[in-house]
């Protein structure tokens, strides 16, 4: 599978997954650049994949799936021209089969996709980071987190933000002594100034750098008490205070 991606306003990603199973696109914020790119190499989509109902990732869907007649896979009605409500199970498009994960948290019906060792999480995790609260509980964003640290360390990591950056600053800010997030942040500086994506991660280096999956760290934990001396010892209480941290942080 070869995944492409199309930037899109500031900061998107839209991803354009090819397979010998069909070509998918993923959370089309905006239909203008996908036909500009899908155009020149003359392919057909087969379906479009949506992770949650903001605009920023659904804006070009109606156009794309009325210009192609194609379906679109998402959690509910919120995603716009859907016609093919998915939940947590296996999904079969084709000739493939795609993994559904419900991680909601971002928003409350967010879902995630994995398919060939290759994670398209949305606004749920980040590269170093997570997604902001605007409808779910720090629970269900801490529980939905800890399913996607689950999965297999060599599984690529294709969130839907260019964070990258701003992300493993406010890494460092709360766990100082990780090497990784120094090694990181040389690596993340160097491929934007060549104009590239930092992405994609893996879960590996995520469990191994990203505060928002290491809660139950000292050196986190230690982090937590000194932004909110109330906060308590436990995983989840380390998160939402680290994510309220966040929310502060520029």
């Amino acid at each position: 599978m070869s995944v492409h991606f199309i930037p899109a306003f500031a900061d998107n990603y839209i991803y354009v997954l090819e397979s010998s199973a069909g070509v998918w696109i993923v959370d089309p914020g905006d239909a203008e650049p996908i036909f500009q790119w899908l155009a020149p190499r003359q392919m057909v989509p087969t379906a479009i994949l949506c992770t949650h109902h903001h605009a920023d990732h659904t804006g070009g869907v109606a156009a794309l799936a009325d210009h192609f007649r194609i379906p679109v896979y998402g959690a509910n009605k919120r995603i716009p021209a859907l016609t093919h409500p998915v939940a947590a199970g296996k999904l079969a498009i084709s000739s493939a089969e795609i993994q559904v994960m419900e991680v909601p948290g971002h928003t409350r019906d967010h879902i995630a996709y994995v398919w060939n060792a290759s994670l398209f999480c949305g606004d749920t995790l980040f590269a170093a980071g997570c997604g902001r609260i605007f409808e779910g509980t720090p629970e269900m964003l801490f529980h939905s987190l800890q399913q996607l640290a689950a999965l297999p360390p060599e599984t690529a990591v294709y969130c839907a933000h260019e964070y990258t950056e701003n992300n493993l600053r406010f890494a460092a800010l709360v766990d100082p002594g990780n090497p990784v997030i120094r090694d990181r942040q040389i690596q993340a500086q160097k491929q934007r100034e060549r104009g590239q994506p930092t992405l994609p991660s893996s879960i590996a280096l995520e469990r191994a750098s990203n505060p928002f999956l290491r809660c139950a760290d000292p050196a986190l934990i230690a982090s937590a008490r000194h932004f909110d001396p109330l906060s308590g010892g436990t995983a989840l209480s380390v998160f939402t205070a680290l994510r309220r941290w966040k929310d502060q942080f520029s």
